[in-house]
């Protein structure tokens, strides 16, 4: 579904391109429809936002509106993850409008940098992400926790 690192443009709107491969994917599966949302787990420096198929977006809702009531952390996780979700439909141009709250968020200047992750994408600022990948590989031992995985 979504695989591959992209880099795009933001325009003086705030439109977004979306990869050709995923716009065709998008236009498929949900007739371009999509959620995107703020990285709820994301820690300082990594901050990014998430977008899910709506199809994909509707079971994580299930899931998510399955969590305790009275579980404060869940509360919480819920009002940021579900709160801050915009549902957005792909333009004629294959482009979306990121609203200027989830720029924020994300502090999005104008390179942007698509990240595939299987069922969904994240969308970086550019910068952040060569930042980040750089102290990820920097740091590859701590992929040891991950045990056995094989690929």
């Amino acid at each position: 579904m979504f695989r591959g690192t992209h880099r795009h443009s933001l325009d003086s709107k705030g439109r977004m391109n979306v990869p050709a491969r995923f716009r065709d994917w998008l236009s498929a599966h949900c007739d371009g429809q999509l959620i995107i949302t703020i990285d709820a787990q994301s820690r300082e420096g990594e901050r990014c936002l998430v977008a899910y198929p709506l199809p994909t977006w509707e079971k994580v809702e299930r899931r998510i509106a399955e969590l305790p009531s009275n579980n404060t952390a869940a509360r919480q996780f819920q009002r940021l993850f579900v709160g801050q979700s915009e549902e957005l439909r792909l333009d004629a141009q294959g482009r979306v409008l990121l609203s200027p709250n989830l720029r924020k968020f994300a502090e999005l200047d104008k390179e942007l940098v698509l990240v595939g992750q299987i069922d969904k994408f994240e969308i970086w600022d550019a910068a952040r992400w060569d930042i980040c990948q750089e102290n990820w590989l920097a740091n590859a031992d701590s992929f040891a926790s991950l045990g056995d995985l094989v690929l």
